[in-house]
């Protein structure tokens, strides 16, 4: 093989030559030039971009990080990395190259975080930045801590063409490998777009910030052409409609320090892998001895929360309050498919995952966005050894065309999926009604769990006591009119209603235990504890197949 010489490879090492100065001879001068390299990387963005950014609402790379991290914490890596003087790279060669990677700790506990300098090239990604989000990634799957990525770029850089394209592969890659392993963070600071919205889509959790982030794969301007679409970045994009109508997002944060602090929230739930179990934190446990002598006036507050009537709502997150510890309930996709809740809390200091109908909206249905929104919460509660909570008050699956032919039968078998395959210690709490498929798919005794209760209050059916009586007594109510018809209606009903308690399904073992409401945060803690040698192993095969 052939090497260059003459004239054009002396001309090759003098234009990369010409970008640095001569090395200094003495160990005084090295020291100097160290410390000229670390301040062009503490500063490698422009003061107008920094002002930029300021205007926007928005915070700098290394600001975002030093508010994420436990003060003193964040140990750089690769500042010293340069983007490209290879002949043909386009000048300047600012150290970074549009990112700041490292390690530090948020509570005490390692973390690896990236945050992308919108000063330098836009937030950009070219080759060296993405060596360096991908040296990150793997330091992270080495060492067993989670990522969190602060995304605040324009996509791929163009200049350097199709190596960029190929460093987003590699993160994609890395962002498969590190799934079910490591927690995986996204936090989008400003914008998002291209193929780099496909990072923060693999991920567990992403955050956006209201007004100043936004998340697309083509702008205004490319819909705008191709479709004649009119619609602005916001519109299209913002944390809005990602966390309300997309599903996309997790959190809709008011600012970036609202953001921050949700992530530090989050993570508190979390283990740093999934070999560890979530840390835990010191709480009151109940009485050991009658559940009764333990019980709290917000305890009894439960016994009282499910109305009369069974037509009447009530909010779940009341009862979810007042069973976690110190009330407290960090809920993810608040914004999204509100008819189910999901989100994270604690019992007797240990964390859980809780997924609970909210029949404030649509009764408490499940539909096409609420099946897809738990199943997602369960799994990821399943791939970091969370124990699942699960409250039910469920009328069964929405009705419609739309949800028929967008495929509610698919999307709902996720969380039937979700639930059958999920290992962790399983906790199943009826409220209310559980009525047909859609009992069986909020976590019952059918689907693997673990201790099932339900409270005098819940109605196990095979379907709504108007539906069940519209069949069974059909022919007789046929003969029936005007107000004589409405009294037997309801008589019937009424009857129906009375049969279907959940006395019934504890016969048959379908429930461990019927409990008064009261009882439930105790009950539930004693089941945690049981559960804490929970032993389950799946079958050998390679992977299953969930009904994407």
């Amino acid at each position: 093989m052939s090497t260059a010489t003459g004239p054009a490879r002396v001309s090759a090492v003098s234009a990369v030559a010409a970008t640095e100065p001569l090395a200094p001879r003495t160990t005084a001068g090295k020291v100097s030039d160290l410390h000229r390299r670390i301040d062009a990387a503490l500063h490698a963005g422009s003061a107008d971009g920094v002002e930029r950014q300021r205007a926007k609402g928005r915070g700098t790379a290394r600001e975002r990080i030093d508010a994420l991290l436990d003060p003193g914490s964040f140990v750089e890596l690769d500042a010293l990395a340069r983007h490209s003087t290879a002949p043909g790279a386009p000048a300047p060669h600012p150290m970074g190259d549009g990112v700041v990677t490292g390690t530090g700790t948020i509570d005490g506990r390692p973390v690896a975080v990236f945050s992308q300098d919108a000063t330098v090239f836009g937030g950009t990604l070219g080759e060296v930045h993405g060596d360096k989000i991908v040296k990150l990634m793997d330091l992270a799957a080495k060492v067993g801590c989670p990522v969190v990525g602060i995304n605040d770029g324009g996509g791929a850089r163009i200049q350097e063409g199709v190596g960029t394209l190929g460093r987003y592969g590699e993160i994609f890659c890395r962002n498969v490998r590190c799934s079910g392993v490591v927690p995986q963070i996204s936090l989008i600071m400003g914008a998002c777009a291209g193929g780099a919205v496909y990072s923060p889509a693999l991920t567990d959790f992403t955050v956006m910030v209201d007004r100043t982030s936004h998340m697309f794969i083509t702008g205004p301007e490319v819909i705008r052409t191709v479709t004649g679409e009119e619609v602005d970045f916001e519109t299209l994009g913002g944390g809005r409609p990602h966390n309300t109508r997309s599903g996309v997002a997790h959190y809709l944060a008011s600012d970036e320090d609202d953001a921050l602090s949700y992530v530090k929230d989050l993570l508190s739930y979390l283990p740093s892998n999934n070999l560890s179990l979530p840390p835990v934190f010191s709480a009151a446990q109940p009485a050991s001895g009658s559940i009764d002598d333990g019980l709290t006036a917000t305890d009894l507050e439960l016994d009282a929360i499910v109305p009369d009537s069974s037509n009447q709502a009530y909010d779940m997150c009341e009862v979810i309050t007042r069973v976690l510890d110190d009330g407290e309930f960090l809920e993810v996709q608040r914004l999204f498919a509100p008819n189910i809740v999901v989100g994270f809390g604690r019992v007797g200091g240990h964390s859980v995952g809780v997924v609970a109908n909210q029949p404030t909206h649509l009764a408490g249905c499940l539909d096409i966005n609420a099946s897809e929104k738990a199943a997602r919460f369960v799994r990821t509660c399943d791939a970091f050894n969370v124990p699942i909570l699960t409250f039910v008050d469920v009328p069964g699956f929405l009705p419609g065309v739309d949800q028929e032919w967008d495929g509610i039968i698919r999307r709902g078998a996720k969380l039937i999926y979700a639930y059958a395959e999920a290992i962790v210690p399983k906790i199943t709490v009826i409220t209310r009604k559980a009525y047909g498929g859609a009992y069986g798919a909020m976590g019952s005794k059918h689907l693997g769990a673990d201790v099932n209760l339900a409270w005098p209050t819940a109605q196990i059916a095979v379907t709504g006591a108007p539906g069940a009586v519209g069949i069974l007594y059909r022919k007789e109510l046929s003969g029936l009119k005007g107000d004589e018809l409405e009294a037997r209606r309801a008589q019937l009903v009424r009857e129906y209603e009375d049969r279907a308690t959940p006395y019934a399904a504890a016969d048959r073992g379908y429930v461990d235990a019927v409990i008064p409401p009261s009882h439930t945060r105790a009950q539930v803690g004693r089941a945690l504890r049981l559960l804490a040698t929970k032993r389950a192993e799946d079958p050998l095969r390679r992977h299953g197949n969930i009904p994407l």
